[in-house]
């Protein structure tokens, strides 16, 4: 199998800054996207490959507040189809798109419906998107995802999140600004919010999916080298503020430093309750919000009941956000919060291809020499799947690379 080594001149991360004081929603994300070098033609080839009524998708430049911007709109034929989760989850399987757009917009959807659903009372199967499920949310949903794996962006932070305030006329009826949708999306995601200086929906449900599926964290501009940037125009020209969402794409080398002692904290519950197929999604979503890790051990509790520990290592500022996934996805009812030292290497990341994909490699240094390396296995497994190989194939071809890059030791 051949395998190629990416010619980074360095060990660099792709990495993506959405600046969101104007909000969020899907056109204003994909017309950033595109304004930042994504190709219209690829996202539009993602969006007719759905496969429902047909759908045109254009970019036009504008401004506002004198900032030029670019604007996507989605025409398209009138219809009265109102679609379930289920039924957008079948369009998206029958759907011919590259393996990370086909997750991102199942995640961005699956998101929707466990909001709605919180939202109504109901089942997340049982969610008629209605707004959300319209054509032009379906564009902008796998639009956007086709223009992030376009730009190969592989890690993306999100300032804090302009809602809005005031109300909106929905479906339903009319609902308060944020509407619970978008407040139950941002709570999942424990992303930092703030209502912003206009008072309109300035978060849209499909916008807040998006954001919080992509960005897996929170803050200013981190340290970079910029790339590109892209300016993304809403609908509505407001005066308080200029109606637009900007993305910052660049380069950034050593994105894991050595912490201090004593800065993270382990948190850890005894559970005899809880049905195990859950325990998977409960640890995913404890790596999303930012612990360091998470895991289980097998342990026998008083009068021989089988359970686990549940173990998660976390920076101290995270302590609130994993304590409420803890409590609120396991069936515990209490967790010990012990402050740990902690001796980490300094790690870093290259990037080598496999037949043309590429293959993060991340590299770990004691006392300023390369000691242990390892290929992405996510990276690796999205690969394989591409390719058509076995995942001990491509990790055989990804370690290769990495031994040929000198970033293995």
């Amino acid at each position: 199998m051949a395998a190629k080594v990416a010619a980074t001149g360095g060990i660099r991360l792709a990495i993506a800054w959405f600046q969101c004081q104007a909000g969020a929603s899907g056109d204003m994300l994909l017309g950033a996207l595109i304004d930042a070098g994504a190709p219209l033609e690829a996202v539009q080839q993602a969006v007719d490959a759905v496969g429902v009524e047909p759908i045109l998708i254009t970019a036009e430049r504008t401004d506002r507040h004198g900032i030029a911007a670019t604007r996507a709109r989605v025409k398209t034929v009138h219809t009265h189809v109102h679609r379930t989760w289920h039924d957008v989850r079948v369009l998206l399987d029958r759907a011919d798109l590259p393996e990370p757009v086909h997750e991102r917009a199942h995640d961005v959807f699956d998101r929707l419906a466990r909001a709605e659903a919180r939202a109504h009372r109901c089942l997340p199967e049982e969610v008629h998107f209605h707004e959300v499920g319209a054509l032009d949310a379906i564009a902008d949903v796998v639009g956007t995802c086709t223009a992030l794996h376009a730009l190969g962006i592989e890690e993306a932070v999100g300032s804090p999140v302009a809602l809005g305030s005031g109300s909106v006329r929905a479906a339903h009826g009319v609902l308060p600004v944020p509407v619970p949708a978008v407040l139950e999306l941002m709570r999942m995601a424990a992303a930092p919010v703030y209502a912003g200086p206009a008072p309109y929906e300035m978060c849209t449900p499909t916008g807040a999916a998006l954001i919080t599926s992509v960005c897996r964290s929170w803050g200013p501009l981190p340290a970079l080298r910029i790339t590109a940037d892209g300016t993304g125009a809403g609908s509505r020209r407001v005066e308080e503020v200029p109606n637009i969402l900007r993305v910052v794409l660049g380069e950034r080398y050593a994105v894991e430093r050595e912490r201090p002692a004593g800065e993270d904290v382990l948190i850890e519950t005894n559970v005899d309750d809880l049905d195990p197929r859950l325990w998977p999604a409960v640890l995913s979503k404890l790596l999303a919000i930012g612990a360091g890790d998470a895991w289980l051990v097998p342990i026998l509790m008083k009068k021989g009941r089988p359970a686990h520990t549940l173990c998660v290592l976390v920076p101290a500022d995270r302590v609130d956000a994993a304590l409420h996934t803890v409590f609120v996805e396991t069936s515990t009812i209490g967790a010990r919060i012990v402050p740990v030292a902690k001796r980490a290497l300094d790690r870093e990341f290259g990037t080598v291809r496999v037949e043309g994909l590429p293959v993060r490699v991340k590299t770990a240094m004691f006392e300023g020499r390369v000691v242990n390396a390892q290929p992405e296995y996510e990276d690796v497994a999205a690969a394989a799947a591409t390719l058509g190989r076995p995942v001990k194939v491509v990790m055989g071809a990804a370690t290769a690379a990495a031994y040929t890059a000198g970033l293995l030791p």
